[in-house]
């Protein structure tokens, strides 16, 4: 991976929807090469996906909801149990496990707390946990999605 190819990423991440020839330009290459250079990196899974972003509150799911889930049971069918459940929740957008107190951190997106309650209700029906824990987001500091291109290895 070279400068170019940073270049291309970090135009990539701020707007998808650019045309192979605008990016080419603005990194210095042609069309042709550009675009091989993209589908490599697409290949190779650097760019996992292509997507649009979508305004939480215009879509009427602006509530953000950070949950911590602790379990007294770590077998592999629980887990097996657990991921199944929240994989079926669609307000459920992010899913990480953790290391220290708590077990899982769960990023839930709804309209507000009575919908909240509902994905609760699921997530507790379809899984024992040990403890359940929600915190409500009150602002949005800060949102990205682009990850930081300062830690490749420049060629």
């Amino acid at each position: 991976m070279d400068r170019v190819d940073r270049r291309i990423l970090a135009l990539l991440q701020k707007d998808c929807s650019v045309p192979v020839a605008e990016i080419a330009e603005r990194v210095g290459l042609s069309k042709a090469p550009c675009w091989r250079r993209i589908r490599s990196l697409q290949e190779s899974g650097v760019i996992k996906d292509t997507v649009a972003l979508l305004d939480a509150r215009a879509l009427n799911v602006g509530t953000t909801v950070f949950v911590t889930v602790r379990t007294d049971d770590h077998s592999a069918a629980w887990f097996g149990r657990f991921v199944g459940a929240v994989r079926e929740i669609p307000e459920v957008t992010e899913i990480y496990r953790m290391s220290g107190e708590v077990d899982y951190l769960l990023r839930i997106v709804v309209p507000g707390i009575d919908a909240y309650d509902v994905v609760y209700k699921k997530l507790i029906a379809s899984v024992h946990c040990l403890d359940v824990s929600a915190s409500f987001a009150l602002e949005t500091i800060k949102y990205t999605t682009a990850l930081p291109l300062t830690y490749l290895p420049v060629a």
